[in-house]
């Protein structure tokens, strides 16, 4: 099991690689050259700038297991098909079974923006949102932890 970091935007980055750090596991970061992103811990993977160029970067490196952070729907159906865990900077685990609810208001959310509409857009984070995050990262690690630790 790794943990890779769709980086752009991420505002969970540092605490992840905190959490991953503690466990011993592998962690990599992906952005593209608008970021720097630097780690002691962390392998940090800068693309060129491009539609989508993280997000190809990022699951061709991922395997069944890894667990991929990202808010970017598109991403997570494929990390799915590789048989990773998406999870968003909130702590929801994408799954097949709230996929396509989260792809198809994407959609109508977008649909509306085309049509002239001004939607909201994300709430400020807020510590109650790092706090749902790190409970399932750690949840979705404790496994790997174990295994360590009976080494």
């Amino acid at each position: 099991m790794k943990i890779l970091i769709d980086a752009d935007g991420c505002p969970v980055v540092k605490q992840t690689i905190e959490i991953a750090k503690e466990k011993q596991i592998e962690v990599m970061v992906f952005c593209d050259t608008s970021h720097i992103i630097n780690s002691d811990y962390a392998k940090t993977v800068t693309v060129s700038k491009g539609a989508d160029s993280v997000d190809f970067a990022l699951v061709n490196q991922v395997s069944r297991g890894d667990i991929v952070v990202t808010q970017d729907y598109g991403l997570s159906a494929m990390v799915l098909s590789k048989g990773g865990k998406p999870i968003t900077q909130n702590g929801l685990i994408i799954n097949d079974s709230n996929l396509t609810m989260l792809l198809t208001t994407r959609h109508e959310s977008k649909k509306a923006r085309m049509a002239g509409a001004h939607l909201k857009g994300p709430k400020k984070r807020t510590n109650e949102n790092d706090k749902a995050y790190n409970e399932i990262l750690n949840k979705l690690t404790k496994k790997k932890r174990a295994e360590i630790l009976s080494m």
